[in-house]
């Protein structure tokens, strides 16, 4: 039998870093990842046969729990009548039918293969349809590996975007302009000196790459009269919060309807896809119907459909997102008073089945809050946490994500663990 350690080791000379994306390799936190050998409701087993309670959730998608039985099913099914057919299929028709119902601001939807294309295209498209060429992001959010979203801010607050990775373009760079998350007043400033040559505004409207930060009361709704004001496409990265935080997503929650929406993770069921939307004038000028290019071969892919169609109907049920709620605030409320009883200063936001560990006793709303936080506490939490068979996200500044498949006792089980863990990591 391989031991984890066994497979790091024939992984790095093979892979960047023995990994096929970055967070997996634990660098963040330190040590050697696990090897998943399967995984089932609430948990996954390594290769070594250790039983681990996920709050990662193959970073969101898993919202009913892992291999739910339905998903499994309407995978298996789709898979005898073939995996990739290169033409439409009827699972893309009522896909879109799923999602313009549950999200009206979606009247239009494209099919793709992850979040970070859907992103990609979204941009392209707010590009595309307003003439314009500059795209504001806000630091701390995270909208995939796309050359335009590997940007930090300059000097100074409102300064053009400078590079955070080789291979991006200064000159690209210099469309990106990007904003503190949660600051209103430089949204403000910023479009009354450059609104008129901006194209779009995209934003995670739960920041979940910074940990879980939700939106200041307000905030969204200053975005959206900004832009509606300056002639800016609003576009909702949902990748992360949709059908999550509710069932029509964030904009949904907040009452925000945004130009276009990006979506994946939830619509998957586990499997790679991704899609971006909006009002009908918009999406009419993506190709074919409009002059917008963009296409993927594989998009639409019926097995992926299958699963996402499955995990839409699962989350449907009646209470699933009430429950979702109750279940994490369950563990947000006893991991803060385990916290108190350790003597470890420690905070928690949490947005239904989204939360955010923070080693700081203040709330944290601000990219600046969150990276001023006891990252080296948090990774010592992780380690001890992980010891004692629950893991978390192996980064301070990744949000966690509750399912349907945790029980109380999957929660109590947790508290336990942290209470160790909380004492460990203080000493």
């Amino acid at each position: 039998m391989s031991t984890n350690h066994d497979l790091f080791e024939r992984a790095l000379p093979l892979m960047p870093g023995g990994v096929n994306s970055p967070v997996r390799a634990f660098k963040s936190v330190g040590g050697e990842p696990f090897f998943t050998e399967r995984a089932d409701g609430a948990y996954l087993w390594d290769v070594e046969g250790k039983r681990y309670v996920d709050y990662v959730g193959s970073w969101g998608p898993m919202i009913a729990g892992h291999n739910h039985p339905k998903v499994r099913d309407a995978v298996t099914s789709a898979a005898r009548a073939g995996l990739s057919f290169g033409t439409p299929c009827p699972a893309e028709v009522r896909m879109a039918e799923e999602i313009t119902r549950l999200v009206p601001s979606m009247e239009m939807v494209r099919m793709v293969n992850s979040g970070t294309e859907a992103t990609m295209a979204a941009i392209r498209v707010a590009r595309g349809h307003t003439g314009r060429d500059k795209i504001v992001k806000f630091e701390g959010c995270y909208h995939g590996h796309g050359d335009a979203f590997l940007v930090k801010a300059g000097s100074g607050a409102l300064t053009f975007g400078v590079p955070t990775s080789p291979g991006v373009p200064k000159a690209l760079a210099d469309l990106t302009l990007t904003l503190p998350y949660n600051d209103l007043e430089a949204a403000k400033e910023l479009f009354a000196r450059a609104g008129e040559q901006i194209a779009g505004v995209i934003i995670e409207p739960v920041a979940g790459n910074m940990n879980c930060i939700p939106p200041r009361p307000g905030y969204l709704a200053g975005l959206r009269e900004l832009c509606t004001r300056f002639g800016a496409l609003l576009i909702f990265d949902e990748v992360m919060t949709g059908f999550r935080v509710a069932l029509g997503g964030a904009q949904q929650l907040y009452g925000i309807k945004p130009d276009l929406s990006t979506f994946g993770k939830v619509i998957g069921g586990g499997m790679p896809v991704g899609a971006y939307g909006g009002g009908r004038e918009i999406m009419q000028k993506v190709a074919p119907s409009g002059p917008i290019y963009q296409a993927g071969t594989l998009s639409g892919n019926p097995i992926a459909m299958a699963a996402g169609l499955a995990m839409l109907e699962v989350i449907q049920q009646n209470g699933f997102h009430a429950e979702l709620e109750r279940k994490t605030q369950l563990l947000a409320d006893g991991l803060l008073a385990v916290a108190r009883e350790a003597g470890v200063p420690f905070s928690v936001n949490r947005v239904c089945g989204m939360f955010g560990l923070f080693f700081t006793a203040e709330k944290v709303e601000t990219f600046t809050q969150a990276t001023a936080c006891d990252v080296m506490m948090f990774n010592r939490f992780f380690h001890a946490m992980l010891k004692r068979g629950v893991y978390l996200a192996p980064s301070a500044f990744e949000a966690g994500f509750m399912s349907a498949a945790h029980s109380e006792q999957d929660i109590a089980e947790t508290l336990e663990a942290a209470r160790g863990a909380f004492r460990e990591a203080r000493a």
